[in-house]
């Protein structure tokens, strides 16, 4: 019954690496990353497009994982709950330098993790006055000159989970086997814009979007802004319905429960992984193939190009 249940795309692609890491013949360690201490679970999670953080417990996400070529469509957001993702998004869309942007907050429930996200990422389509005009654009994930210095906390319940703090595209973390109501969680974020005007375009797009002046904090000597995401202030996607959301849930926090109970006498993650393979294989096995969720990604992104 759970196998069937399985659908989340991060817990997807981070299983489906770490198990061609974990087959020897798959998957070849070179000598490089022997030499830097990389075993089998190391280089599965860098093939899913992820590192992780022992620390924190947190997977996270890589700045040239073959997700930056995917790009952004608001088809993704309406796609997630459908896929076990029950998560607020919180799209921002201003102008700068000639190009249009879109800042991108997240945080919620994905299927096997909590977590949260910032995406960065930009279109040479200027004057998208409308809701619908930016809802059926598709973006480009930042370039690396357009990488934004990004630092946030995940809370919940007054409780940190987790930080991150990085010059990126894509910041994100994910807690695996935590289960949480998005109305749990809150994000504090920190974001360094390029310059004052690009600091005024974000801080003019934060209002438009409904946060009031005193709930955004700037320091205009360097160009940062400062405010916590709790409840959205945007519309959210039309899939997220109370009754999709409490069923999916419902599925989610069995998952976790499960996940917690096959490994809570495990210490590290490759153990981990070892134990959900042999007393749940039909959760191990059932996985998505990650070129299926490649070709699912590509399919949303040519159809909104067309």
């Amino acid at each position: 019954m759970i196998s069937n249940l399985i659908t989340n795309l991060v817990w997807s692609q981070i299983i489906n690496g770490i198990g061609k890491g974990l087959k020897d013949t798959d998957m070849n360690i070179s000598k490089q990353d022997l030499d830097l201490g990389k075993d089998a679970v190391d280089k599965g999670i860098e093939i899913a497009g992820y590192g992780y953080d022992s620390e924190q417990d947190i997977f996270y996400c890589n700045m040239d994982a073959w997700q930056r070529k995917m790009g952004y469509s608001r088809l993704y957001d309406e796609a997630s709950a459908t896929l076990g993702m029950i998560v607020d998004c919180e799209p921002i869309y201003f102008e700068y330098g000639g190009k249009g942007w879109l800042v991108e907050f997240w945080k919620g429930q994905y299927d096997l993790c909590t977590g949260c996200e910032v995406g960065v990422y930009t279109t040479e389509e200027t004057e998208l006055n409308t809701v619908e005009m930016r809802k059926n654009t598709f973006y480009n994930c930042a370039s690396n000159e357009d990488r934004l210095k990004i630092s946030f906390s995940l809370i919940k319940n007054g409780e940190t989970l987790f930080s991150r703090n990085d010059k990126h595209w894509w910041l994100a973390g994910f807690k695996l086997g935590e289960f949480s109501e998005p109305s749990e969680l809150k994000m504090k974020l920190i974001i360094t814009l390029k310059d004052n005007t690009m600091c005024n375009a974000f801080v003019e797009a934060l209002m438009k979007a409904g946060y009031s002046e005193k709930e955004i904090i700037v320091d205009e000597n360097i160009n940062t802004v400062s405010l916590v995401f709790d409840e959205p202030r945007t519309p959210q996607p039309v899939t997220r319905t109370a009754e999709t959301d409490r069923i999916t849930q419902k599925k989610n926090k069995m998952l976790c429960d499960s996940y917690k109970r096959i490994t809570q006498v495990y210490d590290n993650l490759k153990d981990k992984i070892n134990a959900i393979k042999e007393k749940s294989p039909e959760i191990y096995e059932d996985i998505l193939n990650e070129e299926e969720l490649r070709r699912y990604l590509k399919s949303l992104r040519d159809y909104t190009s067309i």
